[in-house]
Order: structure tokens, then sequence, then C-alpha cells
């Protein structure tokens, strides 16, 4: 297993209220986190940081290398559920921080076995040697737009509101969570990442940059790239390959 993350400020914020984790559970098992944080003054950067230390504390606490799918499908999701409720109750204790909260997209891989969470608009590829695709789907309001027909995929690139997004972990006293679980028998690479990486990188250069490349260098020309067309937002990005 090949492990490889990176996070920067961006060009143009004051602070950098992503967070990532990525930790091993064992031979060719392990887990990573992005986490990209919202809320005023430095909110954000708490959110992001309590979700992501509470998630994957949370699975490191009780993943075990002999859980069936079913078990990890659970751990995952309470991990997620936990996260929330330790964002939430932070928020509701201080009036400065009412309203935080925070993106979370992770990541579990177990041998040939991947295991994805999500919530808010922080996503999950898979690289293959047949290409890549979006594990993902994005909470947004655009995304919805798109799901309706109402526009088109094109379009919600450009769309005024495309950064606006309609779940988050920590904002309300419980959140929905969406769970995929899949199968690679070839090799593959995982990649997490916040919108202020895959706003600028396109699934094609995500591909090239990372497939069957060195992860470390991966990560900084995705960053390098996404700071060179803008960097409007803070950049963080997870890999994971076998």
């Amino acid at each position: 297993m090949f492990l490889a993350y990176g996070t920067d400020i961006g060009q143009k914020r004051e602070e950098n209220q992503d967070r990532v984790r990525v930790e091993s559970l064992g031979d060719n098992m392990c887990i990573a986190a992005v986490c990209d944080g919202m809320g005023g003054a430095a909110s954000g950067g708490v959110a992001s940081q309590l979700a992501v230390d509470s998630f994957i504390g949370r699975v490191q606490e009780n993943f075990r290398p002999d859980m069936n799918s079913n078990s990890i499908r659970n751990l995952l999701l309470n991990a997620v559920h936990y996260a929330n409720t330790c964002v939430y109750e932070k928020s509701i204790e201080d009036i400065d921080k009412n309203g935080m909260g925070t993106t979370c997209v992770a990541a579990l891989v177990h041998g040939k076995n991947i295991y994805v969470v999500n919530v808010g608009d922080s996503r999950a590829y898979l690289l293959t040697k047949n290409g890549i695709s979006q594990i993902t789907t994005d909470h947004t309001y655009v995304e919805t737009l798109v799901q309706s027909g109402r526009i088109t995929a094109e379009v919600a690139k450009i769309h005024p509101m495309r950064n606006v997004i309609t779940k988050a972990v920590g904002v309300e006293p419980d959140v929905e969570v969406d769970y995929f679980e899949h199968y690679e028998a070839e090799n593959f690479a995982v990649v997490l990442c916040s919108d202020g990486l895959s706003g600028y990188c396109s699934d094609e250069l995500i591909y090239c940059t990372v497939f069957g490349n060195n992860l470390d260098e991966a990560v900084k020309k995705l960053i390098d790239h996404s700071n060179e067309s803008g960097g409007k937002d803070n950049i963080t990005a997870a890999i994971i390959a076998n």
C-alpha cells in the first residue's frame, strides 16, 4: 500500500481550514480522510480538525482486520456520526462557533476492498487502468439541479452557486451520510480531495498525474496546478494506491 497526502492554503485565503489525515491500520489496510471546514473566523478550522480527529480516532479504536464488509460499513457510518456529534456539540457551547461545519470524505482500503463515506462536496475518485471515475456524489445545490435535469454538468462547473453545499458535518444534531463500497482486482488508486483541488483539476489531469506515478510528486503537482490556476480556496489531497 502506498500513501501520500498534502494540503495548502492556496492564493486567496488567510487561513487553511482544510484538514487531512492518513493512517495505517495494518498490512495492506489504511484509512484516509479529508475535511474542508466552514464557519466564521477560525471556526472552519476548528470544525475540520475536530471532525478529522474524532473520525479517524473512532476508526482506529474499533477497526479489526477480520471485520466483514457490513461491519466496516457500520464502523465508518458510526465514525461520521460521532464526528458530527463532536462538531455540533462544540458549536452550540460557544456562540462564536454557532453554525460551523465541515465536509468529510474518507476511504478505508482493506486489500482489494475500498469503502468510502462522504458528506458535502469533498470528493473521492477511483483510478484504474481503465480510467478515472468519481465515487462520491457532491452534496451541492448545483448537483441537485444537474440530477433533476435543470442544468448540465458543464453549466454546473461555472454556476455562481456551485460552492453552496446541502449537507455538512456538525451543522445539525444528525447527518445523512453516503456510503460506497467496491472490490477492485486490478491495480488502483483512490484520490480524496477538497473542492479547492477538484475545482481546478480535471478528471483527465488527476488521472494522468496520479496513476502509475510517484504519489508524493503527484500530490505536489496537483496542488501546484490548483495554485497556478487561481488557488481561490484551500487545496488538499490524499492518495491511497496498491
